[in-house]
């Protein structure tokens, strides 16, 4: 009689059960996706991501449970799950908001006492070295050294023979006419030597280094008694950074920050290509060094493979211009003269708090070893964008051949980043964090790499992991964020040109000699910064 009874009750209740753990099942997936979308806020809608998978290639569109464990290494106040949503969009928008400027904005306006050129005393040729920005350098300084011998400038050769052969003129890769114009109140300037002074002697000089403006008043300009044209053989870091006339320096900084302008072809689609960016919310530029030229001539060759060592060490002692040939690879990481790894970056940028689904844009060459030294990075960021991602082939194709004028691209969208982080110290993130403090100290944040691969030689030896990594890591890196400082002087204790070379490099920091402070106005970074409020709002 009871199991009679029992089985209508049980025929009732299980049902019931059954609908009850479906629920539970869909309840807990749900709740599985939103804490995944909390723990990695972003300005992308779900459907933002998807259109930019499928419009750039980058591949499925994983399930959050797939992205929950490349979520697992981010930064411990990004890991709240019990923390109240306005408490995570404040941490998420401390990412990405620019520091405080104090008011420093440009004044390069020269002051009254400040001329036109005068009688120009014969004609400076200038033979460019280096990459883009080695040969902007050099440029500016040759603007100054014209004015200050009373030269007229004739429009500099771009190198042709470096690493990458690349073969444009000047007016591929500047606009040449606006440079003449914006300067010519400045120093004359000439497309080319008049026809008549074409066979006549010249003196080829190799300018002293990081000279001082008497090197050039009272040696150089003696040259004027014997010759009409003077050739400079190189122009890299020809003039010093520090202890030169306001004047001078001013000019330098119209030169850099103004008058090198990129052709029109390369700033119209430098433009497109951050439009794009933009359209995907706030983003990292991330000039990542890891290239075969930068690798081979550094001699680091930490994380690769024997045979890719194999191949660096060759390219170093076969290139004649680099002069160390014997280099050993451990000292040289250990002393932070190394660019990070991908897998370095990734790391990184995971303990400074920025969640999976943060867009970047990968500025550089073709990254070496390709694909196999790039999956690290790749499955902490899956959303990795380049120039040659952004940009159809038809509109790569007249600035593929040409290293300068592709690196020209990434420098526009490096410069207008809501972040800039570079991997390695070099002349192009020397050129960028400069623009960007002089257009109102955006957020540029330069890894101290020194104590970054030790501390990465700990998480590997598993001394050290988690919250402990990250908590350090956010420390040490507090105050480079690209707030106004003044430029460094030489380290104390180095002598001759070390003592020089030891200095911030002057376009890497233009205070305080373009900059002024001025409380009353309104900073680019207050603008900048509302802009961005303004869309992680919107995108909520």
């Amino acid at each position: 009689m009871q199991r009679r009874r029992l089985r209508p009750t049980m025929a009732a209740v299980l049902p019931m059960l059954l609908v009850f753990a479906v629920a539970t099942v869909f309840l807990v997936s749900l709740l599985d996706a939103n804490v995944d979308v909390s723990a990695s806020p972003s300005s992308l809608s779900t459907a933002s991501f998807y259109k930019l998978s499928q419009r750039d290639g980058i591949g499925r569109i994983r399930r959050p449970s797939e992205l929950k464990w490349i979520q697992e290494e981010a930064s411990p106040q990004l890991s709240k799950w019990n923390a109240s949503a306005g408490e995570k969009r404040e941490d998420y928008a401390k990412l990405w908001i620019a520091p405080s400027s104090r008011g420093f904005v440009p004044c390069l306006k020269p002051n009254s006492a400040f001329s036109p050129p005068g009688a120009s005393r014969g004609y400076l040729s200038v033979s460019t070295n280096g990459g883009l920005n080695q040969m902007r350098a050099g440029i500016a300084d040759m603007i100054a050294v014209a004015r200050i011998i009373n030269a007229t400038l004739v429009i500099p050769k771009l190198d042709k023979g470096s690493f990458w052969h690349d073969l444009s003129n000047f007016s591929d890769v500047f606009d040449e006419e606006y440079f003449i114009q914006s300067l010519e109140n400045d120093v004359r300037i000439v497309k080319k030597l008049p026809k008549e002074l074409a066979t006549v002697t010249k003196t080829v000089k190799y300018f002293r280094s990081w000279s001082p403006l008497e090197y050039y008043q009272d040696e150089i300009s003696k040259l004027w008694d014997d010759y009409k044209v003077i050739k400079s053989a190189k122009s890299d870091s020809r003039l010093a950074n520090n202890n030169m006339p306001s004047e001078i320096q001013k000019l330098r900084c119209r030169a850099f920050y103004e008058s090198l302008r990129f052709a029109r072809g390369i700033q119209a689609l430098g433009k497109s290509l951050v439009e794009r960016m933009r359209s995907y919310g706030p983003f990292i530029a991330l000039h990542l060094r890891y290239e075969k030229d930068m690798l081979a001539f550094s001699g680091c060759t930490y994380g690769l493979n024997i045979s890719e060592a194999e191949e660096l060490t060759t390219i170093r002692e076969t290139t004649p211009y680099w002069k160390v040939k014997d280099i050993d690879p451990v000292q040289q990481r250990l002393k932070g003269y190394c660019p990070l790894t991908p897998k370095e970056v990734g790391t990184f940028l995971s303990c400074l708090g920025y969640p999976s689904n943060t867009p970047i844009y990968i500025a550089s060459g073709e990254i070496y070893g390709g694909d196999s030294h790039m999956a690290d990075l790749q499955s902490r960021f899956p959303i990795l964008l380049s120039k040659e991602k952004l940009a159809s082939a038809a509109e790569l194709e007249p600035f593929r051949p040409y290293a300068a004028q592709m690196a020209a691209l990434d420098y526009i969208v490096s410069v207008e980043s809501d972040v800039f982080i570079p991997s390695y110290s070099g002349n192009m993130a020397r050129a960028v964090n400069g623009h960007r403090r002089y257009l109102g100290h955006r957020r540029t944040i330069t890894p101290d790499r020194k104590t970054l691969v030790r501390l990465f030689d700990k998480v590997d030896q598993g001394l050290l992991q988690g919250e402990k990594l990250s908590s350090i890591i956010l420390e040490i890196h507090k105050k480079r964020q690209g707030s106004p400082s003044k430029r460094k002087g030489p380290v104390s204790g180095t002598r001759g040109m070390e003592r020089f070379r030891s200095e911030e490099s002057f376009y890497e920091n233009p205070l305080p000699d373009c900059l002024c402070q001025r409380s009353e106005s309104r900073s680019n970074n207050q603008l900048i910064n509302k802009s961005i409020l303004s869309k992680l709002s919107n995108s909520r």
